[in-house]
């Protein structure tokens, strides 16, 4: 319990800060008592936790655009008012981390949790990450976003299937590299996250019904409300913290973390699987 507990913190303190929660909860399972990857099962579950964070905290946006853009098919709202299409957009960026999650689950469960991957994705995703920060125009709002945008958007929150490069982070980067403002870029994140994560999470759980698992049914509920209170406070403080500083910090703790994980692999002090 102690364990899940401390897991299901991390979860709620990394998961919409650029650094990877899956990496964090990948790389700190080898240096619990068990010595053991929690799983991905475990991941997608406790991240329903912090899922439920950002409904909650976006509450009043995700409303209005659920109404408008069911408002859009009686005529009741205009079809180009920009809540209607922030529904459209987020229902398109969604597509490419279903399709591949689905067709490359086998793979994610197992080789793509290797640690030298994860480490080499916190370490060529904070480089990216960086260089967009700094070269990005960041002058695009919210409302700005386009159909080829909202895909582009997609297939970045795609790349998160690999522990390493961050949902948000691969977004967000993506949203700097079209020009968009820092705190634009971090809330479309956060949308576009929840039908792939309550998506992911609901799988899982589904399919952890009778299986073996290194948690069980009790100690994993624990870690998901955990995480789902810290990370209420972490989207306070991170969109508070991009609306007025750079990811500079984030970058360097990224490369710093992976350049620490294969010193740990190349020593033999943790194993890659």
């Amino acid at each position: 319990m102690i364990e899940a507990l401390i897991l299901g913190f991390v979860q709620g303190l990394t998961e919409f800060l650029p650094i990877s929660s899956s990496a964090h909860l990948r790389i700190l399972g080898e240096f619990l008592p068990g010595a053991q990857d929690p799983g991905a099962a475990f991941t997608a579950i406790t991240q329903l936790g912090t899922e439920t964070a950002v409904v909650v905290f976006f509450w009043r946006d995700i409303v209005r655009i659920i109404s408008h853009w069911f408002g859009s098919f009686t005529g009741r709202v205009p079809r180009h008012d920009p809540d209607a299409r922030m529904g459209w957009l987020i229902i398109i960026g969604s597509i490419p981390i279903v399709v591949l999650g689905l067709f490359f689950q086998d793979e994610i469960e197992t080789v793509l949790r290797s640690l030298w991957i994860t480490a080499t994705m916190l370490v060529v995703f904070g480089i990216i990450l960086g260089l967009a920060d700094w070269a990005g125009a960041k002058r695009r709002k919210l409302d700005q976003i386009t159909v080829p945008h909202g895909i582009y958007f997609g297939l970045a929150q795609s790349l998160s299937l690999i522990p390493g490069v961050s949902r948000s982070g691969g977004t967000i980067t993506m949203g700097l590299l079209l020009g968009y403002e820092r705190a634009a870029a971090a809330r479309y994140a956060f949308l576009l996250a929840i039908p792939a994560v309550f998506g992911s999470g609901l799988f899982q759980l589904f399919k952890s019904f009778g299986e073996p698992a290194v948690y069980g049914p009790i100690e994993t509920a624990a870690a998901t409300i955990v995480a789902f209170v810290v990370a209420i406070l972490v989207i306070a403080f991170f969109m508070n913290y991009i609306s007025k500083h750079s990811f500079l910090p984030f970058v360097i703790y990224r490369i710093l973390l992976g350049g620490v994980i294969f010193v740990l692999l190349g020593t033999g002090t943790i194993q890659a699987i």
